[in-house]
């Protein structure tokens, strides 16, 4: 090919985007400078777009508005697998930030081989998260994935070592840009040149680097005879968590909303209780269960509800479709809370 050929052949990329502004604004970057961007957005049981957290906030919406094409990526029970027993630890939760970024990083690399992009474009900023946004951990993810010098972070290029298309002529180093650290002033200004308006807050709301999910999550990882179930995962975003026994947990919904919830991801073998005369919670108690266990929950159920706490109510439990009915009383509020997750 001549030279002319080589010079007319328009850079592409692919761009792990999350929906927050870093990501936007790397997009634009490469826009700017004329690269062709296709963007993967992942999705795990943990951060999905519907989590209200920030993690994959308005992801369409921006990809729309951007432009580009959006590929999504869903990390089901491989993800639960690595949660397990991640290579490279958690951080201050049981979040395992660089395993997590290394799959990203090889779905971004299967996409960019399946188009023939020439490199990955994150809007990672160094030092914005002391566990996978520092020079070592990118080093690692990156050749982990077998993409040395592939991988773009534009929003602090300037303080990494040139990457691949920038030695190569395909991006201009000198219109990268050098911001690093957690302040979101370089954001909010490069956010103001390019003219997007109300920027979003920072994605990566993920779940477990909450301490109160964490603990779930670790209870769930414990108690699980291989790993959780998707249903499972999906269980512990809702509710009130009570361990009845290394076998045996009750989940209570908090409000009309979460009995709902709970409700739908009560499965074959689950116990589902109420109060029988009172407003209350809808309740689940999954796993291996016998009258004793029943009891207890059924206790932790009135305790919930509006039953009066001085005497013996009268609870619905439902299981496989079959109805029963059963008395009990309310738990002493001290020990329910001992035993909550």
């Amino acid at each position: 090919m001549s030279q002319e050929g080589k010079e007319e052949k328009k850079p592409k990329a692919v761009a792990l985007l999350s929906g927050g502004l870093d990501s936007n604004l790397a997009i634009r970057m490469m826009l700017d400078q004329g690269v062709e961007v296709e963007a993967v957005a992942i999705k795990t049981p943990f951060c999905d777009f519907d989590c209200g957290k920030g993690c994959g906030h308005r992801v369409k919406e921006v990809a729309d508005e951007l432009g580009v094409k959006l590929k999504t990526v869903y990390f089901g029970e491989e993800y639960l697998k690595m949660l397990k027993n991640p290579k490279h630890g958690y951080g201050s939760g049981m979040n395992p930030c660089i395993d997590c970024r290394g799959m990203m990083y090889n779905a971004a690399k299967e996409h960019m081989e399946k188009i023939g992009a020439d490199f990955v474009v994150t809007g990672e900023v160094l030092f914005q998260r002391p566990m996978s946004q520092n020079n070592r951990a990118l080093n690692i993810i990156e050749n982990e994935a077998g993409l040395e010098g592939k991988v773009l972070r534009p929003l602090s290029a300037k303080h990494l070592p040139p990457t691949d298309a920038e030695k190569d002529g395909l991006i201009n180093r000198e219109n990268m840009g050098d911001i690093k650290g957690r302040s979101r002033k370089g954001q909010l200004a490069m956010a103001k040149h390019f003219g997007v308006h109300e920027p979003p807050n920072a994605a990566g709301g993920c779940l477990l680097t909450d301490p109160a999910f964490s603990k779930r999550i670790e209870d769930a990882m414990e108690h699980a005879a291989d790993i959780p179930s998707i249903n499972d995962v999906e269980l512990l975003k809702v509710g009130r968590h009570f361990r009845l026994t290394k076998d045996a947990k009750l989940v209570v919904g908090r409000n009309k909303d979460e009995n709902e919830v709970v409700k739908a991801l009560a499965e074959e073998g689950d116990v589902v209780l109420e109060a029988k005369d009172y407003v209350g919670p809808t309740c689940i108690l999954r796993g291996k269960h016998d009258e004793a266990a029943i009891a207890t929950a059924a206790s932790i159920v009135l305790r919930y509800s509006d039953a009066p706490k001085d005497a013996r109510s009268a609870l619905r439990t439902t299981i496989n479709g079959a109805e029963q009915e059963i008395v009990a009383a309310p738990a002493d509020i001290a020990w329910a809370d001992s035993i909550r997750i």
